[in-house]
C-alpha cells in the first residue's frame, strides 16, 4: 500500500491574514508556473523526440566511480525508460565523467545527457544548468553520491499530483551505531524537510523562482534557499515518503569538522534572505555558546598580553571548562575509538572559533549580522 501524500500550502508558521495572502500568491504562482512549463525551445529541438515525464538532474564534480553508482541506480528504475531522461551537469568536466555517462547508455535505458558546465562553479550553478536544459515539465534532483531506490522515481510523480509545485522524497543514511561524532552530524541529512538530494520541483515554478541561487558555491543551504523561496511564494509542498534515496557515508578525513564551518558562511546568506524562516526552521537564535566560548578566549589571551595573569587564567579557565563540556556532549552515544574520541577532543577546541570566523566572514559579504 502506498503512502499518502500530504500537501502543506505555503508557511504555516504565518499569522491568519498572511496565510490568506499566501493562499492568492499560491494562486498565482501555480497559474504562472502552467504557463512557463510550456516546452521550451529545446524540447522541441529536431530529433528530441516526445518530451518525457520527468528529468533526472545530476550535479557532479570529479567523483566518477560514485556518478556511475548513481546512474546504474537510475537505469534500473521500474517507471518505463521512455518517461524519463537524466541530465548530468559535471561541475568540473573531465573524461572520467564523461565515460560514465557513455557506459550509462544502451538499448532500453533512459536517455543520459551530458552538460559540461564551466562558466560558474558550485552546486548551485550546475543544477540551474541541467534544469534549464531538461526537457520535461517535473524536475526530479539527486546527488552523484545518492542511490536513488527501484520506485523513486514513480513515487515522486505520484507526489507531483495536479496542484503540487514541489515535493521532498525520504533519505536514508546507514549509520553505524554507535556512530562517530561526524557519522551522527551526517545522518542529520535525514531528517532534512526539503533536500536536493531527493526532491521534484515543476520546471515552470524553476523558471518563475529563478531556480537556484548561484551565489550558493558550496553544497550547503541552496535547497533551504529554494524551500524558502517556495513557503514565501505559497507553493504548494508535498511529501513523497516513497520516494526514497540512499545515501550512503562517505570516508572522511580527520578532523574534517573544521574544514566544514566554512559552509556556514552561507547561513548568513540564507538568513540575510529569509530572516523569519530561518529563525523558525533552521536556528531559533545566535549562536550563543559559540560566542560564549570565543568571548572567554579572547579575553584570556587579551589579559595575558595586558599584563593581568589573575584575569587570564580565569578567562582561559572559563574557556577550558566550556570547551570540556562540549567534549563531552559531543562524545555521549558516540563511538569510543581512539580515532574518534581523538577528532571530538581537537575539533571541540577548533569549532566554535572557526565558526564564529565563517559566521563573521559571511556577515561581511553579505551583510545582516550573524545567524
Amino acid at each position: 500500500m502506498k503512502s499518502p501524500v500530504p500537501v502543506l500550502r505555503g508557511d504555516p508558521g504565518m499569522p491568519g491574514r498572511a496565510q490568506h495572502g499566501a493562499r492568492d500568491k499560491a494562486a498565482r504562482l501555480r497559474q504562472d508556473a502552467r504557463a512557463l512549463d510550456a516546452p521550451p525551445a529545446v524540447r522541441e529541438q529536431a530529433g528530441a523526440g516526445p518530451c518525457p515525464r520527468a528529468s533526472v538532474v545530476v550535479p557532479t564534480c570529479g567523483r566518477p566511480q560514485l556518478l556511475a553508482r548513481c546512474l546504474a541506480a537510475l537505469a534500473g528504475q521500474t517507471l518505463d525508460a521512455a518517461d524519463y531522461e537524466i541530465v548530468v551537469c559535471d561541475d568540473g568536466p573531465d573524461e572520467a565523467a564523461r565515460e560514465a555517462v557513455r557506459a550509462a547508455r544502451g538499448p532500453g535505458r533512459p536517455t543520459v545527457r551530458y552538460l559540461a558546465v564551466t562558466a560558474t562553479q558550485g552546486p548551485a550553478a550546475a543544477r540551474n544548468a541541467g534544469w534549464r536544459a531538461a526537457r520535461a515539465a517535473v524536475i526530479a534532483f539527486t546527488d552523484d553520491d545518492t542511490v536513488p531506490q527501484p520506485g523513486w522515481l514513480e513515487a515522486g510523480l505520484r507526489a507531483m499530483a495536479p496542484g503540487v509545485d514541489a515535493a521532498a522524497g525520504r533519505i536514508v543514511m546507514p549509520v553505524p551505531q554507535p556512530p562517530t561524532d561526524l557519522e551522527r552530524d551526517a545522518g542529520n541529512l535525514q531528517r532534512a524537510e526539503f533536500a536536493t538530494a531527493n526532491c521534484f520541483v515543476r520546471a515552470g515554478t524553476l523558471r518563475l523562482l529563478g531556480g537556484f541561487d548561484e551565489r550558493y558555491t558550496m553544497a550547503w543551504r541552496e535547497d533551504s534557499d529554494l524551500h524558502f523561496a517556495l513557503l514565501e511564494r505559497g507553493a504548494a509542498l508535498a511529501a513523497a515518503p516513497d520516494a526514497v534515496v540512499v545515501h550512503p557515508l562517505r570516508p572522511a578525513p580527520f578532523a574534517a569538522g573544521i574544514r566544514m564551518q566554512k559552509k556556514v558562511l552561507f547561513d548568513t546568506l540564507l538568513y540575510k534572505k529569509y530572516p523569519r524562516l530561518y529563525r523558525q526552521r533552521i536556528r531559533p537564535g545566535p549562536p550563543w555558546f559559540y560566542l560564549l566560548v570565543v568571548a572567554a578566549l579572547a579575553a584570556g589571551v587579551l589579559a595575558a598580553l595586558a599584563g593581568r595573569p589573575v584575569a587570564a587564567v580565569g578567562a582561559l579557565g572559563l574557556w577550558l571548562t566550556l570547551t570540556a563540556g562540549f567534549f563531552f556532549r559531543r562524545l555521549a552515544g558516540s563511538a569510543l575509538t581512539p580515532r574518534n574520541i581523538a577528532e571530538v577532543l581537537v575539533t571541540s577546541f577548533a569549532i566554535p572559533p572557526a565558526s564564529i570566523f565563517w559566521r563573521i566572514v559571511g556577515s561581511l559579504r553579505f551583510g545582516r549580522g550573524l545567524p
